[in-house]
């Protein structure tokens, strides 16, 4: 997902809608707008990645320049997961997500991102076979989940934090098959991890095994076997043909 980029050349104000909607109840018309409008949102969604194929979500900081170490990290990690026959989405924007779609073009393999409108405007990389727009971030954060075998996270801020716990949560809770999901850079994870072990565990507000959830890694090789090792034995995955397409469905 996008840790928003500290500058950006073009701000612009939020959207009055998504502040008021926020603010508490709503007329009952205006409430109904905004609930067709998520719809609609949904639905193009859907229409647009239903024939992305089987993808895996790299989440990471959008401020990261080409020339870090994480940057060269993700771009690895797009191209294996490429040349392992995924997909490689992200949330579209800079740093860590374009390294990642970067290396999958790299590989000749698919690239798709799922981009934000912000406040402080975040413009998709070149890097994107596929690009869909979100004014809301639930709706974003539902589709970097639906069409994901696996989760790769790899240093980031609030935005990845949030990425990875709710993923975490929806495996817990068995509202999702238990994906893999892979945390990158053991330096950047491990005190976080630490800070869980010595805190939640001795509170007891989770469990052991929900931290056996989290993979770390500092190896895009042993990431990428994980995935896919994962998503073939576990959930039978295969390399068969695509979903046809529908004219009917106007796709």
């Amino acid at each position: 997902m996008s840790d928003a980029p500290p500058i950006a050349a073009n701000p612009a104000a939020p959207r009055a809608d998504e502040r008021r909607f926020l603010h508490g109840p709503q007329p009952r018309g205006s409430e109904l707008a905004w609930a067709v409008r998520v719809f609609f949102e949904s639905i193009a969604a859907f229409r647009k990645l239903h024939f992305v194929g089987p993808c895996v979500t790299v989440f990471g900081s959008a401020r990261f320049s080409e020339a870090h170490r994480y940057y060269g990290l993700a771009r690895e990690v797009g191209r294996r997961l490429a040349e392992a026959g995924f997909t490689v989405m992200t949330g579209a924007g800079p740093g860590v997500m374009e390294g990642a779609n970067r290396g999958a073009k790299d590989a000749g393999g698919r690239s798709v991102g799922c981009n934000i409108e912000l406040p402080v405007e975040q413009a998709p990389n070149p890097y994107l076979d596929v690009v869909v727009h979100f004014r809301h971030f639930f709706v974003r954060k539902v589709m970097l989940v639906k069409y994901s075998y696996a989760f790769i996270v790899l240093p980031g801020g609030f935005g990845t934090l949030d990425e990875v716990f709710e993923t975490a949560t929806l495996i817990q809770t068995r509202k999702i098959r238990d994906f893999p999901i892979v945390l990158m850079g053991s330096e950047f994870w491990r005190p976080l991890l630490d800070g869980i072990s010595a805190s939640f565990l001795r509170e007891r507000t989770i469990d052991p095994e929900d931290l056996e959830l989290l993979h770390v890694t500092d190896s895009p090789e042993e990431a990428v076997a994980l995935v896919r090792d994962t998503a073939l034995q576990r959930f039978h995955l295969t390399y068969g043909p695509r979903a046809k397409r529908r004219w009917f469905f106007r796709e």
